[in-house]
């Protein structure tokens, strides 16, 4: 197995290298309302958009809107991902070499402290369930000079519970 370069950031979003930002953090939606989901993917003009739609307890759901591209290596030591594909076709590849082709109406997950990136296929409308944690707490990995797909991360601790949590 190759050697990985790990990068470990706590502000990765684009507003801190001075570009406009691709994320928000905040819930775009307050609890018991009605959110449509068609149509706030549909405003969505731009290549790349990942937003917290709601906040459900220690977690939250993300809609992001990826117009092909993809992400770079990474893993969130302490939170699990949950990826629900409404349109298109997002690939979800590992860095063992699994790649995991979601589409329309179908979920994938990926444990904590797993390396991956995803790659979509044309414009690909997902929800994603995490930890509120997950966007800041990654880890980067960088392949090497070949090319080739970097190694597993260290492991991490997990995440502090919440009091009243189950």
């Amino acid at each position: 197995m190759r050697p990985v370069i790990v990068v470990r950031m706590t502000e990765y979003r684009p507003h801190a290298h001075g570009l406009p930002p691709a994320h928000t953090e905040h819930a775009a939606f307050p609890p018991l309302l009605v959110v449509d989901l068609a149509a706030t993917a549909a405003a969505v003009r731009v290549a790349y958009r990942n937003d917290v739609l709601l906040d459900v307890n220690d977690h939250c759901l993300r809609l992001a809107v990826m117009v092909g591209g993809e992400s770079r290596w990474h893993a969130h030591p302490r939170s699990d991902e949950c990826f629900v594909v409404l349109e298109g076709v997002l690939h979800v590849e590992q860095a063992d070499g699994r790649d995991a082709r979601v589409g329309p109406g179908h979920a994938y997950a990926v444990p904590a402290g797993v390396v991956h990136r995803t790659r979509a296929e044309g414009r690909t409308v997902l929800l994603c369930l995490e930890h509120r944690a997950a966007y800041t707490d990654v880890e980067f990995a960088t392949e090497d000079a070949s090319g080739a797909r970097p190694a597993a991360l260290p492991p991490a601790e997990a995440p502090p519970r919440q009091a009243g949590a189950s």
